[in-house]
Formats: C-alpha cells, sequence, structure tokens
C-alpha cells in the first residue's frame, strides 16, 4: 500500500509553498489539493517566468502528472476560471491534468457579500479576511446548505442555485448599511461554471485511494499555515478549515494510517497577513529590512505582511500537532545582511515563562530570545550544504536540535534551481 506524503505551512501562511511543492514534484504523479480556496495563493518562479496558483495545485506544470482538487477545498468557479485562462494562454495544458471532487463545495457570488458584508460590520476586532466568501461558504458546509460541484450536473442546479441565493439575500438584508449588485459578477460565475462542467469531475475518495492501492506517488499540497487551523491556531483570527495534516484525511477521504512523510514549510523568520495574534512582530527597521528584502506582500492581495523573528514555540508547536517527519527551510537568504539573528524560545508571561504554545496569544506576551551570530554573507549561490558559512550553519543545527526534526530542503531564492537538498 503506497502512502501519501504531505507538505504544509508550519506558520500563519505565505511560507512558499508553491515553490517547494514544484521542487518535490518530479517524485510524484499526483499533487491534490485538500483544503482552503482562492484566498491562498501559491507563487512558483521558474524560467524567469512567476505565476501563482490560488486554487489549481503546484503540480500542473508538470507533463504527465494529475492534479486534485479535493472534497475539502471550496471553489470560486470565477477565479478557477480565470486560473485556467492564464495558464493556457501562458502554453500551459490544464485540462487533460485537472480533476476536481464533486464534493468540493462552491463560493457563491452571495457568499462573497456575506464575507464582506460580515467584515464591514466587525469595525476594529474584523479578523483581516480576504473577502473571497471562504469562511461563509465553509458555514454552509457545516450547517448542510451547501451547493456542491456535482450539483452543476444536476437538472436541479439553478433551482438548488436560487434557493442558496435567496436564503443569503434574506441574510444580507440585515446588514442596513451594506449596499451590493452582484450582477455582473453572477454572470461571470455562470460562465464559471460551464468552465467547471467541461473539467473531468469525479469521486475524489475513491479514486484517491484507488491510485494509492495501485502504488501511485501522491502528495497532499496544504494551504495557509498550521497556526491558522480553525481548531489549533490563533483563534479567532484563523482560516475556516484544517489546515493540518489532519485536514488531508478529512479533506481527501484518506485513512491516517495511509500519511507518509510530513514536509513542514518554514521561513527562517516569521510573517503574517492581517489581523490576529504575532509574538515576535518587528515595528523596527529589521522588520521593514525583511519586507522589502523578501518581497513581503501577499500574492493573493497585495497586503504587506508583517514581519518578525522566527518564533521557535510557535514551529515546535506546528511540528508536535503535524507529526512533521522533515523541515524545509525557506528565505535563508534574506537574512543575509543581518549582524545577529534572534529566534523566540519562550513566552513572558507575567512572572511566568513558557515553552508551550498557549491557549490565550495577545499582547500581554513578551518574546524571550536567543541571540545567534548572523552569516553577512550571500548564500543564494550556495547548492551544496557544506558551502553554508559557519553562522547559517549553526543556526539550521540548532532548530533542528530544538524541534527534533531534520532540515532537509533549504531554498535560498525563489526559483526552483536557487534550492539545496540535503
Amino acid at each position: 500500500m503506497k502512502k501519501i506524503d504531505v507538505v504544509l505551512g508550519m506558520q500563519w501562511g505565505d511560507e512558499g509553498k508553491g515553490k517547494v511543492v514544484d521542487v518535490l514534484t518530479p517524485g510524484y504523479e499526483v499533487v491534490a489539493r485538500f483544503q482552503g480556496g482562492p484566498n491562498a495563493g501559491h507563487t512558483l518562479i521558474f524560467d524567469g517566468d512567476k505565476y501563482v496558483l490560488h486554487t489549481i495545485p503546484s503540480g500542473i506544470f508538470r507533463d504527465g502528472s494529475t492534479n486534485v482538487i479535493g472534497n475539502g477545498v471550496v471553489i470560486d468557479p470565477v477565479i478557477l476560471a480565470g486560473e485556467i485562462a492564464k495558464l493556457e494562454t501562458a502554453g500551459v495544458e490544464v485540462r487533460s491534468k485537472l480533476v476536481v471532487s464533486k464534493r468540493a463545495h462552491l463560493i457563491l457570488p452571495t457568499h462573497r457579500m456575506l464575507d464582506a458584508a460580515s467584515e464591514a460590520a466587525k469595525g476594529a476586532s474584523k479578523i483581516g479576511s480576504t473577502l473571497k466568501g471562504i469562511g461563509p461558504t465553509y458555514m454552509d458546509k457545516t450547517g448542510r446548505n451547501g451547493l456542491r460541484v456535482g450539483d452543476i450536473v444536476s437538472p436541479h442546479f439553478m433551482e438548488r442555485y436560487g434557493a442558496l441565493k435567496h436564503k443569503h439575500e434574506g441574510l444580507l438584508s440585515q446588514y442596513k448599511d451594506f449596499k451590493y449588485d452582484i450582477a455582473e459578477y453572477e454572470a461571470e460565475w455562470m460562465k464559471g461554471i460551464a468552465t467547471l462542467r467541461s473539467l473531468r469531475l469525479i469521486e475524489s475518495e475513491v479514486e484517491v485511494n484507488a491510485m494509492l492501492d495501485r502504488g501511485v506517488k501522491m502528495l497532499a499540497e496544504g494551504a495557509q499555515g498550521s497556526m491558522l487551523d480553525v481548531d489549533f491556531g490563533t483563534y479567532p483570527f484563523v482560516t475556516s478549515s484544517t489546515t493540518l495534516c489532519a485536514g488531508v484525511c478529512t479533506g481527501l477521504g484518506v485513512a491516517p494510517r495511509r500519511i507518509g512523510e510530513v514536509y513542514g514549510i518554514f521561513k527562517a523568520y516569521c510573517t503574517r497577513v492581517g489581523s490576529g495574534p504575532f509574538p515576535t512582530e518587528l515595528f523596527d527597521d529589521d522588520g521593514q529590512k525583511m519586507r522589502d528584502v523578501g518581497a513581503e506582500y501577499g500574492s493573493t492581495t497585495g497586503r504587506p505582511r508583517r514581519c518578525g523573528w522566527l518564533d521557535m514555540v510557535a514551529l515546535k508547536y506546528a511540528v508536535m500537532m503535524n507529526g512533521t517527519t522533515k523541515l524545509i527551510m525557506m528565505k535563508g537568504d534574506v537574512l543575509n545582511d543581518f549582524d545577529t539573528i534572534r529566534v523566540c524560545v519562550g513566552y513572558k508571561v507575567g512572572s511566568e515563562e513558557l515553552t508551550y504554545f498557549p491557549f490565550e496569544t495577545n499582547e500581554d506576551i513578551t518574546p524571550v530570545y536567543k541571540e545567534f551570530a548572523g552569516w553577512r554573507t550571500d548564500i543564494g549561490g550556495v547548492r551544496k550544504w557544506e558551502d553554508f558559512p559557519a553562522e547559517f550553519k549553526t543556526y539550521v543545527e540548532y532548530i533542528e536540535q530544538a524541534t527534533g526534526v531534520p532540515v532537509s530542503i533549504i531554498s535560498v531564492g525563489p526559483d526552483r534551481e536557487e534550492t539545496v537538498i540535503r
């Protein structure tokens, strides 16, 4: 029995999962997305071209691959159709390599309006939603009201769509000051539905397990990051799905014993987009330097990312929750010009020092730091572990010792070639 390997983010998203999946995919025949929606943006750079994927798995660029959008994903047909069109314009063959679970839920135009209305009503306490309708769609899923991909081939599709739209309009009417018009987007949405109908729609849980039974090598691709998990993240400033390894089981329909290697991706520092706790956030020149050198602006939203030092308390927590077997460090090159590198090894709350990730993470937390000497050299051209400066090796080896997990891949730049595999 073949096991499915997993690659996911260890922090608050934006760790660089798209590049890593692209680097790993030569060893896999199938890449499957298991959760999240178009609020994710996986950026891939190769041969001088940049691509940003929001719904389609990152294996789509590999010839002969199969790319599965699993049942745990929520799909906006407008965004998916636009993504397919852009890739095809760039000469990428998509349709023969892409399959979609019939059980995946659809994001309606009114879901987007509900997202915007809810976020506007929160005022200063808003959670930093990308306003893509993700949360309201997952709410309808768990509330047993959702519209699924398999419904689009039913003769009753328009009736089901109209009923859910009517329900949403009733909810929107409660936001007295919120004005909206979905006519234009709805027309595009229906065109997107036509694109979806042209794809191969599958019982993904049956086909995924059958492929594993046949020995097909498969990689599950997560979106967002572990610290945004709806149960174990910095609630309520989280996403609406299970971003941890456990989400593979529910998002693709595979049993826990089928999970193989778990690749955990983290940056050499930390970033976060939107609101929510961020204990190591920097508001000084160091934080701005990370943002500028690392081009830390959201691939989906364009929002500046908040930047801070590596948080080992959160990283060890994510390793524990995911059963991570191999770590992958991204963007070590962004720290090339720092004299001193700091790592948070504990949280001081009042007179108590915590070394575990607590239920409450707020402004009362003061990070406890350990300092390392910076390497003060450009590591972008390094392709072998032996060639890294001693200070960089010390930094990596500390992370391995603290987590108990080897750092098996190190990224030193955005291109797929700028990668060191140990």
